[in-house]
């Protein structure tokens, strides 16, 4: 017998799909095969495409909470910076979410949580720079610089004008921020 799928599941396919084809591609039918189940399991999960799609948004943006999380054990804010840093120019699929959903903001739901979570990101990145001696004025624009990067970076791969970001991106990011490109 196959194992029931949890609503957490389906989140997670749905926030796959997204990063591949918009929140368009977020729809019942599509996710139930990527998962390799009838669209009927769906429904003991959720009412509606929309409840689907603000799963997957909640679970983007517990991500976000998650990696923070995961960075805090390091007491060192510029190990900490550029872990953020590899991670984010590491993976592709966070990205391409980003910057997907950044180009849907026409949708009040996506569009606050786009918001929170930009938001969650920049000041967790501009608060790193304080505690490393940056003015407030000055980190904020750094990290808005590097955040641009980011997203950025996810549109070039959307449109086929690099396969993926190169490694070297987390050094040219932690040079933009005003930190050592190579670990101290």
């Amino acid at each position: 017998m196959a194992e029931r799928l949890s609503a957490d599941d389906w989140a997670e396919a749905a926030l796959a799909a997204l990063a591949e084809g918009g929140l368009a591609a977020v729809a019942v039918e599509p996710v139930a095969v990527r998962l390799g189940v009838s669209k009927g399991s769906f429904y003991w999960h959720f009412a509606n495409r929309q409840s689907l799609v603000e799963a997957a948004l909640r679970r983007w943006e517990a991500e976000t909470e998650q990696v923070i999380a995961r960075l805090e054990f390091l007491d060192d804010p510029v190990a900490r910076m550029r872990s953020l840093l590899e991670r984010a120019f590491g993976g592709g699929q966070d990205a391409a979410i980003s910057f997907r959903l950044i180009s849907e903001v026409d949708d009040a739901v996506v569009a606050e949580v786009v918001r929170r979570v930009s938001e969650r990101r920049i000041t967790y990145m501009q608060d790193m720079l304080c505690e490393l001696g940056q003015p407030p004025e000055e980190a904020r624009r750094r990290v808005l610089a590097a955040y641009g990067s980011y997203l950025g970076m996810a549109a070039l791969v959307r449109i086929g004008a690099m396969d993926e970001a190169p490694r070297s991106l987390a050094d040219l990011a932690m040079a933009e921020l005003g930190l050592p490109a190579e670990p101290t």
